[in-house]
């Protein structure tokens, strides 16, 4: 694997969702298109439908993006494609159709979104990924996740998603768990991390200098230029860093 740290994951900033606005969405493909047109690296996130479908959307729910009512694991390929997002006439795209898109132009950090039992929705993006020729890096929040790819995709470079889960519905140990990352060494065993950017600097990732720190989200030029000093790269939106 090359240096990580000469690689696009540190020499280039990554575009929250896409380079969204109002006319093209978080998640979208006129979203990603204007990231490539940018020049910029896109962050993405991916669920699986009913039909094991890898669609790229943030939410379990509809109704942020959607004004619909309902959860996208009880749809169907065939049912997102009346679903409009935001009001405008982009709709929920497959990772199959954002491949196809982004064909290597710009590098993809795709957030698998999975709370529930890791192996199906993985190896979907694994399945749809083998192939792929541009260059790509998997996140997650959850560590089980990362080391169903360690075992089945261990060319796939992988991240340790964190922060400190304030108003998060969970335990108190788990939360604690997961801020401090405690199972990156005998679980996930990422190549670089990405924490919360309001929360740093910390001690949690402190510990690990020997890994490239990208931060999430960073939300205005001020905030980038604070947090810049104390990471390798930043995860942005709602404004343009410097390349």
């Amino acid at each position: 694997m090359e240096d990580i740290f000469k690689s696009w994951l540190v020499e280039t900033p990554i575009a929250h969702r896409g380079y969204h606005d109002k006319t093209a969405p978080e998640n979208s493909l006129g979203a990603f298109a204007k990231a490539i047109e940018k020049g910029y690296a896109i962050e993405l996130d991916v669920h699986l439908l009913a039909d094991d479908t890898v669609v790229v959307f943030h939410d379990e729910s509809l109704a942020r993006m959607t004004s619909n009512d309902g959860y996208l694991k009880y749809l169907n390929k065939e049912d997102i494609k009346s679903l409009r997002l935001a009001g405008t006439k982009e709709t929920i795209p497959t990772l199959a159709e954002v491949l196809a898109l982004v064909d290597g132009k710009v590098p993809l950090l795709i957030e698998v979104k999975n709370k529930y039992k890791v192996g199906k929705l993985e190896q979907a993006v694994i399945n749809l990924l083998k192939h792929y020729k541009g260059e790509f890096a998997i996140q997650s929040f959850n560590p089980y996740s990362l080391a169903y790819f360690k075992k089945h995709a261990p060319n796939f470079l992988r991240g340790q998603l964190s922060g400190y889960f304030k108003g998060e519905k969970l335990a108190w140990l788990k939360k604690f768990m997961l801020k401090s990352m405690r199972l990156n060494k005998k679980v996930s065993e990422p190549h670089f991390i990405s924490y919360e950017a309001s929360t740093l600097p910390n001690r949690y990732t402190k510990k690990y200098k020997n890994l490239p720190l990208l931060a999430w989200a960073v939300k205005s030029k001020e905030e980038y230029m604070n947090i810049i000093k104390y990471c390798d790269n930043v995860i942005f939106e709602n404004f343009e860093p410097e390349i």
